[in-house]
């Protein structure tokens, strides 16, 4: 075995180690087919308020602008899955933010796990990413192999579903690459019709402004009328096209205990909810992704949800 397959067989396998549930390999080069997703994407403003996604356009686009050098991208899954949902007849929280804020937990799996490569590979350049810089984190785990893109523009597997978390590590070790899979979505439409603000507008495009999700989180001001009565009780994202999507039937519970429901949660009345002080929303999200939204931003969305 030549040092290139056994450098790509050990990440792999430590990868698997550390509780990752996929691994997959691309070349660090140019996303050529993204380029002009991504510009028709900016141009008719599917974007809304996220001004930020306009920054570093080059660099979201090659790797190699945000790690000199860089050979290869390593893209893992790390299933979210919860053992159990918090109640139906209650303000709804995605289940990604129902532990730990994933942008800790994973970045230290990750840099544990370059650590131990290092010390059997030898050092190596490279950088890791959860979610947090300018990565078409997508794009790379579809060209890597783990999954397909699927209608809702969500990542989706055969094997798990949709209900894992994304990261990379940018390297300049040569690795063997994996090829892309193919797509199992076929005729199927179910995200699409049970969007409740239609916000995917067409295979693939999603218009992030009409997005629950968009609401919840990243708008800063007043939430638009037009999300009056179709919001469905979310507070905080939205997972309702990945809960319609059949292969989120094979979604099994995450063994990450840092990302299970916290006690404080699950007892949450719809009351409790609408009284909430900035106390207790430090208290419930210390180590929290809500904690994005600050307790302005939650307080505004009980607020629209309960007008």
């Amino acid at each position: 075995m030549n040092p290139k397959e056994r450098h790509t067989q050990l990440i792999k396998t430590k990868a698997s180690a550390f509780g990752f549930q996929s691994c997959g390999i691309s070349k660090a080069d140019f996303l050529e087919e993204e380029a002009s997703h991504l510009e028709n994407w900016l141009r008719n403003n599917h974007h809304g308020e996220m001004k930020y996604m306009e920054n570093h356009f080059d660099k979201r686009l090659d790797p190699r602008l945000l790690v000199e050098g860089s050979r290869s991208v390593i893209s893992l899954s790390y299933n979210y899955f919860p053992e159990e949902k918090l109640q139906n007849d209650n303000f709804k929280l995605a289940k990604y933010a129902y532990g730990e804020d994933y942008h800790d937990v994973i970045k230290e799996k990750l840099r544990t796990l370059v650590a131990e490569l290092q010390e059997e590979i030898g050092e190596f350049s490279c950088r890791v990413f959860v979610d947090s810089a300018p990565v078409l984190e997508k794009a790379w785990a579809k060209k890597s192999g783990i999954g397909w893109v699927g209608k809702n523009s969500n990542l989706i597997t055969k094997k798990y579903g949709s209900f894992y978390f994304l990261a990379e590590i940018i390297c300049d070790l040569d690795l063997v690459e994996d090829s892309p899979v193919t797509d199992h979505c076929g005729s199927c439409t179910k995200c699409i019709d049970a969007c409740p603000t239609q916000a995917i507008i067409s295979d693939k495009i999603i218009d992030g402004s009409k997005c629950i999700s968009y609401a919840t989180i990243e708008l800063k001001d007043q939430i638009p009328d037009f999300f009056k009565d179709k919001m469905d009780d979310w507070m905080f994202g939205c997972d309702v096209c990945q809960d319609v999507c059949p292969w989120n039937r094979f979604s099994t519970p995450t063994l990450e205990e840092k990302f299970q429901p916290n006690s404080q949660l699950k007892n949450f009345t719809k009351q409790e909810w609408k009284d909430i002080t900035q106390e207790v929303f430090s208290s419930v999200f210390k180590k929290s992704a809500v904690k994005r939204t600050k307790f302005a931003g939650l307080k505004r969305n009980l607020d629209f949800l309960s007008e």
